[in-house]
């Protein structure tokens, strides 16, 4: 299988904890990385429009309040939302899957096409999430680029955000947007492929990406290793 796969990390965030992410990175499918300091803005005009239109709706007073208060802050995750849709709608024909993966991941076993053919990819299926009941864990999304509607999904999501729709919604952060447009796909009778046991916590790894990498996130990127870990 020829899989792209696709982070998005700022300088500041390379130095903290995104050089982990490059220096353990052993798939052997093609990475692309959108640094949101150097020409992301150029590439994707309509990213720099949301945020000059949207960096000032919330203000917070302190680093804590931001972070603590991550489920109304659209800004701060746009910027994956906006890199990942650029991914899969710049996509050739050549790509038969998209992994977007979150920069504060750490590798450890190596995979091919068919560990990705036999766990995550799904022929029936649009895209391949980790499933919890408050929302899905964004920190990997598998797109299937031979379904008819993939690209269809991608331009909704980026409408989303080009039209300010997330702020009609109850939370604007990336997983719960993620799922709202997911939510609406299937509803139509789009498939998807979830391999999260629907229970809170670190989903990720508890799943059959558990023993592949570790998702660093939150607090667990100080120390650069989750204590859920399976590997």
């Amino acid at each position: 299988m020829n899989i792209l796969v696709v982070t998005t990390f700022n300088n500041k965030l390379e130095a903290a904890y995104a050089h982990r992410f490059r220096a353990t990175y052993n798939w052997p499918f093609q990475l692309q990385v959108y640094n949101e300091d150097t020409g992301m803005y150029a590439q994707i005009p309509e990213l720099k429009e949301f945020v000059d239109r949207n960096k000032d709706r919330h203000k917070f007073t302190s680093y804590e309040e931001k972070n603590n208060d991550f489920r109304t802050d659209g800004v701060r995750f746009s910027y994956k939302v906006y890199a990942y849709t650029e991914a899969i709608l710049q996509a050739s024909n050549a790509y038969n899957g998209i992994i977007c993966i979150d920069a504060d991941s750490v590798f450890y076993k190596p995979i091919d096409g068919d560990w990705i053919s036999k766990n995550i990819h799904r022929e029936d299926c649009m895209m391949t999430h980790l499933g919890r009941p408050s929302y899905s864990e964004c920190g990997f999304l598998y797109f299937n680029m031979s379904h008819p509607e993939t690209k269809n999904y991608a331009r909704a999501m980026r409408e989303m955000y080009n039209k300010d729709l997330i702020y009609k919604e109850k939370e604007q952060h990336d997983s719960y947007i993620w799922d709202v447009v997911r939510k609406r796909f299937e509803a139509k009778g789009v498939k998807n492929h979830n391999i999260g046991d629907n229970k809170e916590g670190h989903v990720q790894a508890r799943s059959v990406l558990g023993p592949i990498y570790d998702h660093t996130k939150g607090n667990r990127k100080l120390s650069g290793k989750s204590p859920e870990a399976r590997v």
